[in-house]
């Protein structure tokens, strides 16, 4: 039997501590700002299973905190990644309309309706099209997403033609949704989406666009009964995770090799299938709570197209100035990638 001294023994747990005291120093150890409740689905099944893959495929080198509260509001959270404030942040893309001119095309009407293969899509265009536009600086893109089309809600009546939105006053949330009100004759009311229980019920808006999880996970199922959907998407939004540049240059090549093979289009493909598995359940729930759900007539489609086409020759001009070289082409690249994606 091998007997150690007193000193040997103290020798060792001293090296140990050191050893350990080394890793602690060197890992990484980041702070992610987020807006949305710890109980809200896009913390508990996105965020919270990135940050755990993060520190499985560094082996604990880099882990990430999400913070208990925001360190500013939602529209902020781009800015807080880019100059340091928090290391990592998520946000929509649709909170700074015009620094993202470039991402317009995602939410015109008809982008889709299978958020996964919407986010996988526009991933791949962005990584095609945009990843060097100036709009992007000072950030390393880890995921991009979209949410499988927002639609169209009333509280008291059906909303199937175009005259039946002349002059209704419906909540939105960004200048594409704007843009496409007020062409159909109805009046955009502009508020976040957390506004839409209180503006409801005081009577200063008479529906909302949302999509169908929005309308159960804001709790607006009781002031919102009639639903209508458009088979390709009303509108949509378009959300990215962002780090800050420096933080992301300044860790080490093995674990930033990790963490590629996680994000990019896999982060993007798991934030969309969560926006697919709470869709259909949010369908299922209003249903069977009786809620009024339709599909727009052909007369309203046609008329969001028409719009839809005003739009897109519009956006062209805007993107070019944007810095976008050859918008159409992007565009087209994003609709063939999206239908061969959602074929699959």
């Amino acid at each position: 039997m091998i007997r150690l001294s007193k000193t040997t023994l103290l020798g060792a747990v001293a090296a140990t501590t050191l050893l350990a005291s080394a890793h602690i120093a060197s890992a990484e150890m980041l702070a992610m700002s987020s807006w949305v409740p710890p109980t809200h689905f896009v913390h508990t099944d996105f965020l919270v299973p990135f940050t755990e893959k993060v520190a499985e495929v560094t082996e604990g080198r880099v882990t990430i905190t999400i913070l208990p509260a925001p360190l500013a509001s939602p529209p902020q959270h781009w800015e807080l990644a880019r100059t340091g404030v928090a290391d990592i942040t998520w946000g929509n893309f649709t909170y700074e309309p015009e620094r993202f001119v470039a991402m317009w095309f995602a939410e015109f009407p008809n982008a889709g309706t299978n958020a996964e293969a919407q986010s996988r899509a526009l991933w791949q265009t962005f990584d095609k099209y945009l990843a060097d536009n100036a709009a992007f600086d000072g950030v390393k893109m880890l995921g991009v997403g979209m949410f499988g089309g927002g639609q169209l809600h009333h509280g008291s009546a059906p909303m199937t033609t175009p005259a039946d939105l002349a002059n209704v006053k419906f909540r939105m949330g960004g200048p594409i949704q704007e843009k496409l009100l007020t062409a159909l004759g109805a009046v955009p009311v502009a508020a976040p989406a957390t506004k839409a229980y209180e503006m409801l019920e005081s009577g200063v808006i008479d529906g909302s666009l949302h999509t169908m999880e929005s309308v159960v996970n804001f709790r607006l199922e009781d002031s919102l009964k009639y639903h209508t959907i458009f088979p390709n998407g009303f509108y949509d939004a378009t959300f990215f995770v962002a780090m800050n540049g420096a933080k992301w240059d300044g860790l080490a090549e093995a674990d930033k090799a990790a963490i590629e093979a996680i994000i990019g289009e896999p982060l993007s493909a798991a934030w969309g299938r969560n926006f697919d598995a709470q869709n259909p359940a949010a369908m299922g729930k209003l249903e069977a709570d009786g809620h009024d759900i339709e599909q727009a007539s052909p007369e309203l489609i046609a008329a969001v197209d028409a719009i839809y086409g005003d739009m897109v020759t519009e956006w062209v001009d805007a993107a070019k100035a944007a810095g976008v070289e050859d918008p159409q082409a992007m565009l087209d690249f994003y609709n063939d990638t999206y239908r061969a994606l959602e074929a699959k």
